[in-house]
């Protein structure tokens, strides 16, 4: 064989064709997404013997400490979204705009919290509220609130942040040269393209704010319990069919939320940036 048919010949392996590169993905879901749902779904429906029973859904909406949690998570989870967003939305707009900051290393040090295991974030909040005399002792729910926004901020600025970076700045310069005040301006030209960002934002602040528990256990001493916390309660105690209900429940309002972005454009294209 001459060296330059060699040179020339392709080697196909098998497991490196595009259609068996989905394999591991495939596992992956199957192993840890598939699996875990169906055992949710199956203790949610069952009782302690393992029978068919709608005990766990009974006994959820006829427990009002329960639907209390459940108001409470989303009324907290709102609050931390919304707060999130009023801070996080002009530091995005001041990291991303060249004008004002022209060092990269500024957005990093907002972000570098993130890269801080999760545990040790929530104790130093907590060492640092009780220096101000905010704890679960006296503000629980204050304490908790500062926690949560403190944690899910760096998730807020990240999305915003990357859209903004494709911001259209021909149309702002057009709205300026029209005779927009700034008011006009930020409301006609910027809003409507930072959308996609703060639709991620609000997805990634939202639900994982009601999900947690770790923040609102350790800052409020226990005081506020969010969903979160009450499924890990149910899961601790042995109660695996009112906690796997409970998760159940977590993951419709999940998908309800996803509901609310599918099919929408601006939605994905906020995605492929972020």
């Amino acid at each position: 064989m001459k060296s330059t048919d060699v040179k020339n010949k392709k080697f196909h392996f098998p497991l490196f064709q595009r259609k068996y590169l989905c394999i591991p993905y495939g596992v992956f879901l199957v192993l840890f997404i598939i699996i875990p749902i169906l055992i949710i779904v199956y203790y949610a429906f069952t009782d302690a013997n393992g029978y068919f029973s709608f005990d766990a859904l009974v006994e959820f909406f006829t427990t009002w400490s329960k639907i209390n949690v459940l108001i409470v998570s989303l009324f907290i989870a709102f609050q931390t979204t919304l707060i999130c967003l009023i801070i996080g939305y002009p530091l995005s707009y001041f990291l991303a705009n060249k004008k004002f900051n022209k060092n990269a290393v500024l957005f990093a040090l907002f972000i570098a919290p993130m890269w801080i295991n999760f545990v040790l974030r929530t104790g130093a909040t907590r060492d640092l509220l009780t220096w101000l005399n905010i704890n679960g002792g006296n503000h629980p729910y204050l304490a908790t609130l500062i926690g949560m926004v403190y944690n899910y901020l760096p998730f807020v600025i990240l999305p915003l942040y990357t859209t903004m970076l494709k911001l259209d700045k021909s149309q702002i310069e057009a709205a300026s040269d029209l005779g927009a005040n700034p008011f006009q301006t930020f409301y006609k030209a910027v809003l409507p393209q930072t959308v996609p960002g703060i639709i991620s934002a609000c997805t990634m602040t939202f639900m994982p704010t009601m999900s947690s528990y770790v923040i609102s256990d350790t800052l409020s001493e226990g005081k506020i319990t969010l969903f979160g916390n009450y499924i890990y309660l149910n899961f601790t105690n042995n109660e695996w069919n009112v906690g796997s209900f409970m998760a159940l429940v977590m993951l419709v309002l999940i998908g309800i939320s996803m509901l609310f972005t599918k099919g929408n454009k601006q939605e994905e294209r906020g995605r492929r940036l972020w």
